[in-house]
């Protein structure tokens, strides 16, 4: 498989689970499998295209509330998942809200599973999706 691939349809995966464990603890609905992993495709599309700009734009209300307008960022892109994904019903902002926030603690869960290809265990981000730095640095220790 594709070493680019990998870590690709990892994240989606873990996202297609955190999804569905959201619909089964909220009133969402998902009429089928595939509504599940197509809202897990279409979140993970929209999470790298418009959620950066989205952030930026909206920095000073994420300041202002310190940093809860994130999530509530976040259950739009979810309550939108539900508008565009035919199977997939969110059924109101609330729902939206607290279905976000289970998505992102599954997904954060599952993520911190999966293995380095050094056998370490790590979380995948779009940040650390492909190679493991080392960080370098020093102990600097007070004078005696």
């Amino acid at each position: 498989m594709n070493h680019g691939l990998k870590p690709f349809l990892l994240r989606w995966l873990c996202t297609t689970v955190a999804v569905a464990v959201a619909v089964q603890l909220t009133d969402m609905r998902a009429e089928h499998w595939l509504a599940l992993v197509g809202t897990a495709l279409f979140l993970g599309i929209i999470n790298a295209s418009i959620r950066p700009v989205l952030l930026v734009l909206s920095v000073p209300f994420i300041v202002l509330s310190l940093g809860f307008f994130i999530l509530v960022l976040n259950a739009l892109m979810l309550w939108l998942a539900g508008g565009l994904v035919p199977g997939f019903v969110v059924g109101g902002f609330w729902n939206a809200f607290f279905g976000s926030i289970i998505v992102s603690l599954v997904n954060f869960v599952l993520s911190a599973f999966v293995r380095s290809p050094e056998g370490r265990y790590r979380v995948i981000t779009p940040q650390n999706a492909g190679e493991l730095k080392p960080v370098q640095g020093r102990v600097v220790e007070e004078g005696k």
